[in-house]
């Protein structure tokens, strides 16, 4: 690569400061991108790196958020970067989407965790552990050209506690600049109203200073991006061609997307990664050694804060446990009582067959008494009847001899 060249397609931040930062070990960056499914993610970020990442296009048809990672070693000169891309695969795709932050909050607060289990070691060796906690947000937002979807000032009110969240336009050359200016002035005036705190370049830096500070006024970024090289002139340039003409990913006058390049990866870099590990992973260290006991109390030595975090957990585990005996022997009782009725049902029931059997067992033997006698009856008769046949045949040739 010659001079020229490493001047234009230049990627990473200043060599020489970051061989000083870094003593040519790998660093690691790592690039959350948010945004509904079409936005042209996976695009901008190959124009951004100047490199095809391996990506799947995803489809409409997601029924859950998905966090997909993948770490890539890129290297430019004597520079070494550990770049980690997190995509949010399905983001917006649901019919509901009212919990459609939850999977990117835990992965960010999984990171911080992982972290913060390194960092509790008694034998850490963080100079050496792979930093996955995200040191900036890619926010897309549709170009509607109207006013922010309410899905997306939901996420980042959840997001601007925990990383970084730099919003920018997606595929902004549908609309025209007149309405893009408009679009910028809605989106940061929504923004403020509802409270949403979004990454602001330094200004503390007198060396970037005033170039941060004018970059902070172009916010939000309208960015294209585009792999595919156009001839314009005599240059080779990344451009998107439409029937009606050229739209050129690296001319200042048609979007922002060298601003967002050198904001993102030349200038500030360094910035985000601190910003990460000073502001959003301190709060969740903070709260999360509070809600373990710990405090800035230095009365409690180390110790005294563990053997009481100690005890108040042996006695909630003991409360529990006397709750759960004591529900225990309720739900005894209460099986107990139920048995003891559906006991009692069964008897009354019981009872009720015997007497209705003893009442049968009586209208049966009544009626085979009855039947009996309407037998023996009906033998007495019969026999009559065969008594004084036998006579009147036995009296007929008698009167018939006395005729003769």
């Amino acid at each position: 690569m010659t001079d020229s060249d490493r001047g234009e397609n230049r990627i990473f931040l200043d060599e020489e400061w970051i061989l000083r930062k870094h003593s040519l070990r790998p660093f690691a960056f790592n690039l959350m991108v948010v945004g509904e499914t079409g936005m042209g993610k996976s695009t901008l970020l190959e124009t951004l790196f100047n490199k095809r990442f391996d990506s799947v296009p995803a489809m409409h048809e997601n029924q859950s958020v998905k966090l997909k990672a993948n770490t890539y070693e890129l290297k430019e000169s004597n520079i070494q970067l550990k770049l980690t891309i997190v995509d949010t695969v399905g983001f917006g795709d649901q019919i509901d989407k009212t919990e459609s932050y939850k999977p990117i909050v835990d992965y960010i607060n999984t990171q911080f965790e992982a972290y913060l289990q390194e960092e509790l070691k008694v034998r850490r060796s963080l100079h050496m552990y792979h930093d996955t906690r995200i040191h900036a947000c890619l926010y897309f937002l549709a170009p509607t050209g109207h006013s922010m979807k309410s899905l997306d000032l939901e996420t980042m009110k959840k997001l601007d506690t925990k990383v970084n969240i730099i919003p920018v336009i997606a595929k902004a050359d549908t609309i025209t600049k007149a309405e893009l200016q408009k679009f910028k002035l809605k989106i940061m005036s929504e923004l403020v109203s509802n409270g949403i705190h979004i990454y602001q370049f330094p200004e503390d830096d007198e060396t970037v200073a005033e170039i941060n500070r004018t970059m902070n006024g172009h916010l939000p970024f309208a960015i294209i991006g585009s792999m595919e090289e156009v001839k314009v002139g005599n240059k080779q340039v990344k451009a998107r061609q439409y029937p009606w003409g050229t739209v050129q990913v690296e001319n200042e006058t048609h979007c922002d997307f060298v601003k967002l390049r050198e904001m993102l990866i030349r200038t500030n870099m360094e910035d985000l990664r601190e910003s990460t590990h000073h502001k959003h992973y301190e709060l969740y260290r903070r709260s999360t050694l509070q809600q373990m006991g710990f405090s800035d109390d230095e009365s409690m030595s180390l110790q005294e804060t563990y053997e009481m975090k100690k005890q108040e957990h042996n006695a909630e585990l003991q409360r529990k446990e006397d709750e759960m005996r004591q529900m225990f022997v309720v739900r005894v009782k209460e099986k107990e009582l139920e048995l003891k009725e559906a006991e009692k049902e069964l008897q009354l029931k019981f009872d009720n067959l015997k007497k209705q059997h003893t009442e049968e067992k009586k209208k049966i033997e009544d009626r085979k008494k009855t039947l009996d006698e309407e037998i023996v009856a009906f033998q007495r008769r019969k026999a009559t009847v065969s008594a004084a046949a036998a006579a009147a045949g036995a009296h007929q040739p008698a009167l018939a001899k006395r005729k003769k």
